[in-house]
């Protein structure tokens, strides 16, 4: 363990999803653990780490502009430690540091809670803090010590389970299984974080109970394909509708519970907890389980993120999403008869090799029909080592941005009448902290996953209470508290 009278400072930044925001925290916690001071800039800090992504390009271009970028902190101050952590860290591993010369740190998906073991050795070594360097620490031979660990580990997916809370924090992430076993022929994730791996229903149970006690209302289950937790470790049961299950909207009639309702039954009965999100999905786990859970769990937030990815049965072929058009939108229908009123957005590539100008249509057509209350929209991104990246017809950049644009205003077009709908109606909001566009007012969101700016005292960070919604403008709507 690292000791001084000096206090290490350490900077991190997060690309790309929530899991790996739910990894920033967890490195965070345990370095907060060791003694070190979370600053909010990389100036400051004398250990700075990029947790890094790399389902797109652009997102590992941007974390390597970065780090570059540092290269001038590095010749002003030698001392400080550099790091890499995340997918594009696994994906790369030792070459980044032939890449950067000043990185010190490779660290990979299955080694989070390695990390601050690592830094404090770097920090020794390299001296970062005044005062403590010391110059007979040495463990190689080469002048400069640096540390890449991308091995994999056995249990990995039980070791994210602390993180560090803001005060008044009301919502969370809590992982629930690492790895994909899904294999689209698009996606590096299955080689940047191996193969599905869930934890234990009682490990999670204990992790959100813990966060409720430190006055989180709101959580949410993160999972590579996380309606598919446990299919390969727990087994399936009986179905037993809980007692407090509200039945209003339709009749349950699964016969048997997958590990993933189990999952959500015990979190949902945990007192104090007010909200539960799960992110995110894949159409094929979305059996009649959980889709009656959507009914009578009153926990589960009025909202489900259900990644299309195309509208045309050719490309989802090619893609290897294992369902087709008419399969996903009977799958809408389900989901929105389980609970009337529902928010539904979705992931979509455009772009993807071989994508013709009739399959994409089939795919603007198809958004058009399903009204999606608001859509992620991608450029294919060709990740090596994935079998699209190989694919013949690929796609040039223009029809891409041309495509993107296109499909953009339709979803925007779609996320403003959702919106309009919402304007002069009161709205239950967990008010989660101050706007990030505006630091006088404060922000929060509804069950279905709306952002809502309104004027109130500080002191309501971390309620639950009514809106009464005057406005909408583009992705958010505006209102004042009504008591």
């Amino acid at each position: 363990m690292y000791r001084s009278r000096a206090v290490p400072k350490f900077f991190i930044k997060t690309y790309g999803c929530q899991m790996n925001e739910r990894d920033s925290e967890q490195v965070a916690h345990s370095l907060i653990a060791r003694g070190y001071e979370r600053v909010d800039s990389e100036v400051e800090a004398d250990v700075v780490l990029l947790n890094t992504c790399s389902v797109r390009d652009m997102a590992e271009q941007k974390a390597l502009g970065k780090m570059g970028m540092l290269s001038r902190i590095s010749k002003n101050r030698p001392e400080t430690v550099f790091g890499f952590l995340g997918c594009m860290a696994q994906a790369r591993g030792a070459e980044l540091l032939k890449e950067i010369p000043h990185l010190d740190l490779v660290v990979g998906t299955q080694k989070f809670h390695r990390v601050a073991d690592y830094v404090d050795d770097l920090v020794l070594y390299k001296g970062a803090v005044a005062g403590i360097s010391d110059p007979s620490y040495r463990r190689m031979d080469d002048p400069r010590y640096s540390i890449v660990d991308v091995e994999e580990e056995a249990g990995s997916q039980s070791t994210i389970r602390e993180q560090a809370l803001a005060p008044r924090q009301a919502t969370a992430f809590v992982s629930i299984m690492q790895g994909c076993n899904m294999h689209c022929t698009f996606c590096i994730v299955p080689r940047t974080r191996g193969a599905e791996r869930s934890r234990t229903i009682a490990e999670v149970v204990s992790e959100v109970r813990a966060l409720v006690t430190h006055g989180v209302k709101e959580v949410t289950l993160l999972g590579q394909i996380v309606n598919l937790y446990g299919r390969h470790e727990f087994p399936w049961v009986s179905a037993r509708v809980p007692q407090n299950a509200d039945l209003s909207t339709q009749n349950v009639c699964a016969t048997r519970k997958s590990p993933f309702v189990q999952l959500l039954e015990a979190v949902s009965a945990i007192d104090g907890l007010e909200r539960l999100r799960f992110t995110s999905p894949h159409p094929i786990g979305f059996r009649d389980d959980l889709i009656d859970a959507i009914s009578y769990l009153p926990k589960l937030a009025q909202h489900v993120h259900l990644p299309l990815q195309s509208g045309s049965n050719r490309i989802l072929k090619a893609m290897h999403r294992a369902y087709t058009v008419e399969k996903y939108t009977q799958l809408v229908d389900k989901i929105r008869a389980a609970r009337p009123g529902i928010a539904l957005t979705t992931d979509i590539i455009v772009g993807f090799p071989g994508e013709t100008d009739s399959d994409y249509k089939a795919t603007r057509n198809l958004v058009e029909h399903l009204h999606f209350d608001n859509a992620f929209v991608f450029r294919y991104s060709a990740r090596r080592e994935t079998p699209a990246a190989t694919m013949p017809d690929q796609i040039d950049a223009a029809t891409k941005e041309e495509r993107n644009q296109d499909l953009l205003e339709i979803i925007n077009a779609a996320t403003r009448r959702a919106n309009e709908k919402v304007v002069g109606t009161r709205v239950e909001v967990l008010c989660e902290g101050p706007s990030k566009t505006n630091a006088a007012r404060l922000m929060g969101r509804t069950s279905a996953n709306k952002v809502v700016v309104f004027e109130a005292a500080r002191d309501r960070v971390g309620e639950i209470f009514d809106v009464a919604i005057a406005r909408a403008n583009g992705f958010s709507l505006y209102g004042h508290p009504v008591d």
